[in-house]
């Protein structure tokens, strides 16, 4: 169950609605994207550090400013900076039609 404190962090959704497994892309990159450090812990307890960085780097999304980016990358996720693509996650970038 996703704790109410986390609506401010997942707010396109109703926290009571979401599923840890349905909703865990969602809910990874929502949190690493603009959580706290609290809701960064509670993310790596509930799904363990393995699976967040998976889903990081396997299912990019751009909802990243490049502060968060290189946050997530270097601090938490502990990943090799230059293997990934900044553009995949960077909310800035544009995106090419087609």
């Amino acid at each position: 169950m996703v704790p109410t404190s986390l609506q401010g962090v997942l707010w396109s959704k109703r926290v009571q609605h979401l599923d840890l497994e349905r909703d865990d892309q969602y809910i990874i990159h929502q949190i690493l994207g603009y959580g706290s450090l609290d809701d960064i812990s509670w993310l790596i307890k509930t799904y363990g550090l393995e699976k967040v960085k998976d889903v990081f780097v396997s299912k990019p999304l751009k909802i990243y400013s490049r502060s968060a980016f290189n946050f997530a990358v270097k601090m938490i996720l502990d990943l090799p900076f230059g293997e990934l693509i900044l553009e995949k996650y960077d909310q800035t970038t544009l995106r090419r039609a087609g």
